[in-house]
């Protein structure tokens, strides 16, 4: 879907990760959690056009969207009650999507920074990773970004450029430790399967790889250009954030066709090549 080329851009140097739905397979988990509440309260399924617009957002602003259109018969306390009461029997039972554990095991290998991005609060995130450390241990701790990271300012999570700017930054003191140049933003390629993800990543000067799940690839069919473009307006949808994307404090989307984004429907068969690195092939099995 991209036009870009390796000699374009300089050569990646980080990969900066969002989680759910990206690297784990919670987003069907989460459907399942929303669609079991709505069920019990003789509501509709969640559709994918309500849907997109809650992934990626942290919890509070995407609970706030869902209630708006969900109208439960229910505080906004008791559905967060049982979602967690639903979240903690399923949680546990999340696994790696296909070709995650090869990516992640050859980019280290080949000496790329590895950082995660992601908008789950730091309970949600433990509770997920519990039992995978075999996929996040490929991630340094000291990289990892949470949604509710006192780092992060409050009201500018995605699709705010603010996460993958501070996720960079901490890689960058790992970086100058070890006496080499700070990686710059074009340097980085991040990995996201939300629309203001791809959009958070763009807004930080980024180049991003969209791995959107099939239901969301279906509802933007034809769309894909203005996806990697970060073009679809998401920030509009918080006035805040769009009043501070008016004052010019939410860094720039990118252009049509500009080529710093690529779209792909899975992470299988990577193409390192593509963006200039030098793969080197993982120890232990694929995955």
């Amino acid at each position: 879907m991209s036009t870009s080329t390796e000699t374009q851009f300089p050569p990646v140097r980080a990969c900066l990760f969002d989680m759910d739905g990206l690297l784990i397979d919670t987003e069907d988990i989460y459907s399942e959690v929303t669609n079991t509440i709505l069920r019990e309260c003789n509501r509709p399924e969640l559709p994918w056009s309500i849907k997109y617009q809650l992934q990626g957002r942290p919890g509070n602003a995407s609970r706030d969207l869902f209630m708006e259109w969900a109208k439960l018969p229910m505080t906004p306390e008791a559905y967060t009650a049982r979602m967690l009461e639903l979240q903690a029997q399923l949680f546990p039972k999340c696994s790696p999507l296909p070709g995650v554990i090869d990516l992640l095991k050859t980019l280290k290998a080949s000496n790329v920074e590895l950082a995660l991005a992601t908008s789950s609060n730091l309970r949600n995130y433990k509770a997920k990773i519990a039992h995978l450390s075999h996929l996040f241990d490929h991630i340094p701790v000291e990289h990892r970004v949470t949604g509710d990271d006192p780092r992060v300012e409050l009201g500018r999570g995605k699709p705010a450029p603010d996460i993958y700017l501070k996720a960079l930054e901490i890689v960058n003191q790992t970086v100058i430790a070890r006496g080499e140049r700070p990686i710059l933003p074009e340097e980085c390629l991040v990995f996201e399967d939300a629309i203001g993800g791809v959009e958070a990543g763009r807004r930080a000067g980024m180049r991003v790889v969209w791995v959107p799940h099939p239901g969301l690839a279906s509802l933007f069919k034809g769309r894909e250009e203005e996806v990697l473009a970060g073009l679809t307006g998401e920030i509009e949808r918080d006035p805040d954030q769009a009043k501070a994307a008016a004052a010019g404090t939410m860094g720039q989307p990118g252009k049509i066709g500009d080529g710093w984004g690529e779209y792909r429907s899975t992470l299988l068969n990577f193409n390192y090549e593509k963006y200039g690195i030098q793969a080197v092939p993982p120890v232990g099995p694929r995955a």
